[in-house]
């Protein structure tokens, strides 16, 4: 034990130093991996949004899978490790492979699925018996042509890095510049070609950008991998905004945390690779939006779930009470446990914790006899109750269900109703005083209601 105390420290300290290191960027290239990547994180994340509003998520994966053919053709033709020969090899193979997708759910009964499933599979296989047969060859630099299957950033030179930073400016420039024309594309197609808009020279240039994307990332983050840089940034941004060019920020923000993330760890640890620590670090960034994002995080919705359970028994507690009140032929204003559950059926242990938030609210008091309603109770039950009544009367007369039918319907409408819907509703009943089973509607109060109106 004393041993492992002694060697901690000195591990602690040296992972402290490397951090420091990296940050200072003593190897400058580290320095040039790390903008490669966040240029990468950031443009692969904002093209990639366009393929997911579009219903195409897997596009990029098939494109990825359908460059490796053209490297390696490239290398066989040209012998050579020149990015910018592999950069428009990849190009040119993986607009073949779009072709295809494009092409036989157009020409043919293959589902667009299908075709993006044969193309895939056709061209990654193609792929790896051209790198099993350069493998078998007699010539130079060969070795490292592999790591395009997993990405390996070490392996990059500044060329690659240089051409990686070029291409997703372009593409980065490229969507701010033409961004009204690709949003209006990627939500309504038919909408666009009715404005005049050259919907077809768009989507090529879409398919261009998602082309160079896939393409310039693949020795970095590799084959397998490329997808997840595409549409992982996105799918957690969903959770945060509606707003498109908000989602486009914080996706590329997210496209460059993880690319930050992951190459540090890659320089912490050299055995660990970048790419796929990229998507794992986004994964993890993915999970963090799907639980806490504060629009439409998993914990969010279930705590807006809770209080709308919550809500919705103590005003149904409330409404009884009311009708209660109603039937009561003595001046009676105080009800007990049995009472309610004699008109509402519920359990005694809910029903408990029910009452005991309604006094907490100050909408009920408790009495000897066992509660009743404060004026502000009252004043929120007979709202309850008016427009649970007006809207039976509703489906009564304009959805022709029978009085029998409307009562359930009318349950669950009345915890949502605002006070503009409120008063259309009176109107469109030519203001109706009861409803269908004969019950007097209650009259608007004089007051101000929960939902911020008067009436």
């Amino acid at each position: 034990m004393e041993a492992f105390n002694l060697i901690q420290p000195a591990s602690e300290s040296a992972i402290w130093d490397n951090l420091l290191a990296f940050w200072r960027f003593e190897d400058m290239n580290v320095l040039w991996v790390l903008i490669g990547s966040i240029l990468l994180g950031m443009s692969a994340s904002v093209i990639g949004a366009f393929a997911f509003l579009r219903k195409r998520s897997l596009i990029g994966d098939a494109l990825a899978h359908s460059a490796l053919p053209g490297v390696m053709m490239a290398f066989l033709l040209f012998q050579t490790r020149d990015p910018l020969i592999m950069f428009l090899g990849a190009m040119t193979s993986s607009f073949i492979g779009f072709f295809l997708i494009d092409w036989l759910p157009k020409n043919t009964k293959i589902k667009p699925d299908a075709a993006l499933a044969i193309t895939l599979s056709f061209f990654f296989a193609l792929g790896l018996m051209l790198l099993s047969y350069i493998q078998g060859l007699n010539i130079e630099n060969k070795s490292g042509l592999d790591k395009i299957l997993f990405g390996q950033a070490a392996a990059m030179t500044q060329d690659d890095i240089r051409l990686l930073g070029y291409v997703s400016v372009i593409i980065l420039f490229t969507v701010g510049l033409f961004f009204q024309k690709l949003r209006l594309i990627a939500f309504n197609r038919g909408y666009a070609q009715t404005l005049g808009v050259s919907v077809k020279f768009y989507e090529l240039l879409l398919a261009l950008l998602i082309v160079m994307s896939v393409v310039v990332g693949l020795q970095l983050v590799g084959v397998v991998l490329m997808a997840a840089v595409l549409l992982t940034p996105i799918a957690a941004a969903r959770f945060w905004s509606n707003e498109l060019s908000h989602i486009l920020i914080l996706s590329s923000v997210l496209g460059a945390l993880s690319a930050i993330i992951s190459t540090q760890i890659s320089y912490l640890a050299p055995a660990m690779p970048t790419g796929p620590w990229m998507v794992v670090s986004l994964s993890i960034l993915f999970l963090l939006s799907l639980l806490f994002a504060p629009k439409k995080g998993l914990i969010k919705r279930y705590l807006e779930h809770k209080l709308l359970r919550q809500k919705v028994a103590e005003e149904n507690i409330l409404r009884t009470l009311y009708k209660l009140l109603e039937r009561n032929q003595i001046d009676q204003k105080d009800f007990n446990q049995a009472d309610i559950q004699s008109l509402r059926s519920v359990a005694t242990e809910h029903l408990q914790k029910t009452l005991k938030h309604l006094c907490k609210k100050q909408l009920i008091e408790s009495s000897a006899r066992g509660f009743r309603m404060t004026e502000k109770g009252f004043e929120l039950a007979s709202l309850l109750t008016r427009r649970h009544r007006l809207w039976e009367n509703y489906l009564n007369e304009h959805a022709e269900l029978t009085p029998e039918q409307v009562h359930k319907q009318a349950e669950r409408i009345e915890h949502i109703l605002t006070e503009s819907q409120e008063q259309q509703l009176q109107e469109e009943l030519g203001n109706a005083n009861f409803d269908p089973h004969g019950n007097q509607i209650p009259n608007q109060l004089k007051t101000q209601h929960r939902d911020g109106g008067k009436t």
